[in-house]
């Protein structure tokens, strides 16, 4: 029986062990493979696993580790998925798919495993439906510069968005747009939020904790309708049940990092197995 599991510490609470057994029933097996070591964390996998995904603080560890790696792990410098191939380990950043058909299901009205089945992972394709649904340029402000702002900023960027990336370090922000200089990323300081989010489209929030910029968030800010706002983190958002109402009565949507979180392990299981798991039994886990 092929093995799986997660490496990263501390990972005692993750999700990812019954979103595994509830996608394949329990064909396969998933550990939690916890410790504040990555190579210890590593050769516990490459001894005994097939394939693990990887979680803070080993993403930069496991992109250097791999032998080869895909296109949008070598642009975001992080990989969050190692798998066993004939050719040597192979490097994986599923964040970015989790981004895309999060904003791609709110935007397109479609459902995500039909977004996925549709463009695979080449979700440049995406672009010009993107284009079509809004009607003309989108805009999208990402928050936060560490592994899931890249993410998020290769998100946006491919799918066809005018991307600003801030950051309290604009040097991070700066460090990002020139790894990217295909897409013209612009970027500035955190400082600037409260403007940037009253234009944007979509805004990505990837900083763990809330910022004071968000005090600043009113009626006046979803003077756009339809704003987008997708959080990563989960277990504890920044986003109260105001700024929710307020995005729902401006024909807007706030998406819970959860969907986040359960279209990267779609992504990353179907990469892990070649099967596509139930996603069904995977929702009702969250």
């Amino acid at each position: 029986m092929k093995k799986f599991g997660l490496i990263g510490d501390p990972i005692s609470t993750s999700l990812s062990p019954a979103l595994f057994k509830a996608g394949y029933g329990g064909r396969y097996t998933y550990d939690l493979i916890e410790g504040p070591d990555f190579e210890e964390s590593y050769r516990r996998f490459t001894d005994g696993y097939d394939g693990i995904n990887v979680t803070a603080p080993f993403k930069l560890n496991a992109y250097a580790r791999a032998d080869r790696h895909s296109e949008t792990c070598a642009k975001t410098g992080a990989a969050n998925l190692l798998l066993k191939t004939e050719d040597g380990i192979y490097a994986d950043n599923t964040d970015y798919a989790g981004i895309v058909l999060s904003v791609l299901e709110a935007v397109l009205g479609m459902d995500g495993t039909d977004i996925l089945d549709m463009y695979g992972t080449d979700f440049r394709k995406a672009s010009g439906a993107v284009a079509k649904a809004y009607g003309y340029r989108p805009s999208a402000l990402v928050a936060g510069c560490g592994g899931a702002g890249r993410a998020a900023a290769l998100a946006a960027a491919t799918t066809g968005y005018d991307t600003v990336l801030l950051n309290r370090s604009v040097g991070k922000a700066e460090k990002i747009a020139s790894d990217m200089p295909e897409y013209s990323l612009r970027t500035g300081s955190i400082d600037e939020f409260p403007r940037h989010f009253t234009e944007c489209d979509l805004l990505i929030y990837t900083i763990p904790g809330k910022i004071p910029e968000l005090e600043d968030i009113s009626a006046a800010s979803f003077r756009r309708p339809g704003k987008i706002i997708l959080e990563a983190n989960y277990k504890n958002p920044s986003f109260g049940a105001d700024t929710v109402r307020l995005a729902r009565d401006s024909r807007g949507r706030y998406i819970s990092g959860r969907r986040w979180l359960l279209f990267q392990a779609l992504a990353g299981f179907r990469i892990f197995t070649g099967e596509t798991p139930d996603f069904r039994k995977m929702s009702e886990v969250l």
